[in-house]
């Protein structure tokens, strides 16, 4: 369920119409909905009541807004960040340093220096060099850096091979095969308190069974370490839950995925951590924009809209499918190719789909754009940064501003030296 619904006609978040957002912001914008955030968040967090010990931290990657993390942040939320700059946005929005879990492939030393820094409660190594790093800067500064080891199941998520990250030739982790080795080798270095292991197999999952697979192995994994030694006090299941982006979707409910995980997990004995992000601010966010021109086809109509790749880029990058509906439908349809002002044939967000029809001037939405949106979006063509509106019952705020091509202009340099 979400708060964008229809009311005499006309589709508001909450208690606010979509053309007032338009009229005074101004299009494209993102509108995301406080209540469905929060709502999201409630839900998720009672789908894991059977789980006694528990974390809960919000893939901030996939929504890095301030006004979108403080309200997580008040639901009792974590960060799972991957950069320094998620880290900062999470402590900026809010969200207790302890609370804090620093995944990602790529650190720097200086990124895990300042999660030294700042006190974040977990690292998720991701592979040996990093470990070793992580415990001299540890060591240097006379501290001890809490973190697990990520490991890489080998489990095909089943979904999109962009965003598949738990296959053996996946980047992430190290091979659950030889993780015991690495676990035991890092357990041995001074300023390392390595406590448990990590796991994500990827994300939009829509199927239980490939994260239950990867979880079995997880459990026999556990084992054999605490059979070498380990004490092993943490495990971190990732996320990657999916989300109905189509209207007959129909994934995994959170309950049914906490109840899997209370079943396979029952006798782990240990913290589980959750890095939930797309199914919890999916559904939260819309793109309002409004269509520029319905130009003919060879086939079907063309229908333009100010929105392009650079703000959306998710059917781009992976074909991916949003809803395209009208702020004020008349009841009748059209089919048409839904494209964006961008000149690559690539910005395209719909082919040969019905629709309600629409007309140069009207608005329409592309739906469930709360994750993976403004946070991807780009200046290509030299455009406009999107800006995003936070929506409380009937009033909104501005949650970041519109930054024009101008100011990103202003940003950089013509040398002197070119006459």
């Amino acid at each position: 369920m979400d708060h964008f619904q229809y009311r005499d006609g006309v589709l508001h978040a909450e208690d606010i119409p979509l053309p007032r957002i338009a009229e005074e912001i101004g299009t494209p914008v993102y509108v995301y909905s406080r209540a469905t955030l929060e709502r999201h968040a409630q839900v998720f967090r009672d789908a894991l009541k059977d789980v006694p010990k528990k974390h809960i931290a919000f893939a901030i990657k996939c929504n890095p807004n301030l006004g979108v993390l403080r309200v997580l942040a008040r639901q009792g939320y974590g960060a799972d960040v991957v950069s320094g700059g998620e880290l900062e946005r999470a402590i900026a929005a809010g969200m207790a340093a302890e609370d804090i879990v620093f995944s990602g492939v790529g650190k720097t030393r200086a990124e895990l220096a300042l999660g030294l820094d700042r006190g974040i409660g977990q690292f998720n190594i991701e592979h040996e060099a990093e470990g070793v790093a992580l415990a001299q800067i540890a060591l240097a500064k006379e501290m001890t850096a809490r973190a697990v080891l990520r490991v890489n199941p080998d489990v095909d998520a089943g979904t999109h091979a962009k965003i598949s990250t738990g296959k053996a030739e996946n980047k992430f982790g190290v091979g659950i095969d030889v993780a015991p080795e690495i676990f035991g080798r890092l357990a041995g270095l001074p300023g390392l308190q390595m406590r448990g292991i990590a796991l994500h197999i990827g994300s939009q999952l829509t199927s239980l069974d490939p994260l239950e697979a990867a979880f079995e192995r997880a459990g026999r994994l556990v084992a054999d370490l605490r059979a070498a030694g380990h004490s092993i006090t943490h495990v971190d299941l990732g996320g990657g839950l999916g989300v109905p982006y189509r209207p007959d979707d129909n994934p995994p409910s959170p309950a049914e995925y906490g109840a899997m995980v209370a079943r396979v997990t029952k006798d782990w004995d240990v913290t589980l951590l959750f890095e939930p992000g797309r199914v919890i601010a999916g559904n939260t966010g819309v793109l309002l924009t409004e269509v520029l021109w319905v130009k003919p086809g060879a086939t079907n109509p063309f229908v333009i809209v100010d929105a392009a790749m650079n703000d959306l880029a998710r059917p781009a990058l992976y074909d991916a499918y949003h809803d395209f509906v009208a702020v004020k439908p008349t009841g009748d349809k059209m089919t048409a190719s839904i494209v964006g002002p961008v000149c690559e044939t690539g910005d395209t967000f719909a082919r040969d789909r019905l629709v309600d029809a629409v007309e140069a001037g009207d608005l329409a939405v592309f739906r469930t754009a709360g994750a993976y949106g403004a946070t991807m979006a780009s200046t290509y063509n030299s455009r406009s940064l999107v800006p995003e509106v936070l929506v409380d019952g009937d009033r909104y705020i501005v949650v970041a501003d519109r930054i024009a091509a101008g100011t990103i202009m202003a940003a950089e340099r013509v040398p002197d030296w070119i006459d």
